[in-house]
């Protein structure tokens, strides 16, 4: 189908455009911004007025708890590409497994899906997976998510082995002997509820350690979720020396601190834990400075995984429908200019994932989203098509609202 989407601010910040542009689709891709190509005809005109034209948004750390439900709250966020982490049930460490999320993704016919492969055999951190065969099935990463590698020559010899076929190790670094059974950030508010605490050396001697192995063998590196002001510090330190590591943000921590557990709001637990004030308006920082891009960090939970005392519930919170109106949300509060924002999730996820995606280019795929940067809404399990409806922002207004999600030309998501 041919389509013309007419009158909209178009912001493709990969390309450097912010104007009031015309985009034309054809055979699923962008055939042209401005002008319509020669003997262009329209089949599908779709009126943009009022609304912002930019990339489908890119996540990087979705979790899939159903993939026909979470699909359909990614493109009713925005979001045309997401990358899938290993820690699903079984975990992501064998081809057949690969293909079978790759297979039921691609049947949806909603956003693309990238899986991120098993580091270890079974994510138990001692014996290494068949990184080349998992990469043959279409893993574009490989990542232990959250489960510790307890012997470091494990570590070195999965660096080593990726740095040889030039794939991607994505690591979320916490010391898990250091962070023991804690459960919220070691500092008052943990004190005075009586809860475990995580001191941010948890995560700084995880970076300090990974990074070191990063340097003696060369690997890329991106660590995930950075959760302290000292932790960014060494990153924007090893990316100021040249080195090949990127990191990301979760949107929940550009907003939050461990204040916001308030009377052990379960909500408000998160892996890793919501730090100080301090902390996050650090990260606001380093984002800004583009040091960190933006992620979700969808983790979908269950009414009976949060229905629990603090330290026994499930930690994470839904995020997809939530990405962009949080991301616009932080771009108002810190002076930050909208095409900046928006590479944060679009361009910027696309190049850590190493995905074509996140720009508008001519001959690209057509993954538009299209949105009304005014449009306010309250947030509430009947608004959120996830599955988990799981969120400290229940209850609250926000601003920004996804009109229309088109992914390979097709209209795949309108309000």
């Amino acid at each position: 189908m041919r389509t013309h989407i007419t009158n909209g601010r178009l912001i493709d910040p990969k390309n450097g455009i912010d104007a009031t542009l015309d985009l034309f689709i054809a055979d699923g891709r962008i055939a042209a911004i401005g002008k319509a190509p020669a003997g262009f005809t329209a089949e599908h005109t779709l009126d943009a007025r009022g609304l912002v034209v930019c990339p489908g948004l890119v996540d990087l750390s979705t979790r899939l708890s159903g993939i026909e439900t979470e699909l359909a709250a990614a493109v009713a966020g925005g979001v045309t590409s997401l990358a899938c982490p290993p820690d699903t049930s079984p975990p992501l460490d064998e081809p057949g497994l690969v293909e079978r999320l790759v297979r039921r993704s691609a049947a949806a016919g909603l956003a693309r899906v990238y899986p991120i492969g098993a580091l270890t055999t079974q994510l138990a951190g001692e014996r290494l997976a068949e990184m080349h065969t998992l990469n043959r099935a279409g893993c574009i990463g490989f990542s232990q998510a959250k489960k510790p590698i307890p012997d470091r020559l494990v570590l070195l010899r999965a660096m080593q082995y990726a740095t040889t076929f030039g794939y991607a190790i994505r690591l979320q670094p916490q010391d898990h002997q250091i962070a023991a059974d804690g459960v919220a950030h070691d500092g008052e508010v943990a004190s005075r509820l009586g809860l475990t605490g995580i001191p941010v050396c948890a995560e700084t001697v995880a970076i300090a350690s990974s990074l070191e192995l990063a340097r003696a063998t060369g690997a890329s590196l991106h660590l995930a979720r950075i959760s302290s002001a000292a932790g960014i510090a060494l990153i924007r330190a090893a990316q100021q020396a040249k080195m090949a590591v990127t990191c990301d943000v979760s949107i929940y921590h550009l907003h939050l601190s461990d204040s916001d557990i308030g009377f052990f709001d379960s909500n408000a637990r998160f892996d890793p834990p919501l730090r100080s004030a301090a902390d996050r308006d650090a990260l606001r920082a380093a984002v800004a400075a583009g040091v960190a891009a933006i992620s979700s960090d969808h983790t979908p939970v269950d009414e009976d995984g949060k229905q629990l005392p603090f330290a026994e519930a499930a930690p994470g919170a839904t995020a997809l429908e939530l990405l962009l109106p949080l991301t616009l949300q932080w771009a108002r509060e810190t002076a930050t200019p909208l095409p900046v924002a928006l590479a944060r999730i679009t361009c910027d996820s696309a190049a850590i994932l190493g995905v074509s995606a996140g720009a508008l280019t001519p001959g690209d795929a057509a993954d538009i989203c299209l949105f009304d940067p005014e449009a306010r809404w309250q947030v509430s399990a009947d608004a959120l098509r996830s599955r988990g409806k799981n969120t400290p922002f229940i209850g609250r207004e926000v601003q920004g609202r996804v009109h229309s999600t088109l992914v390979g030309g097709r209209v795949v998501f309108q309000r």
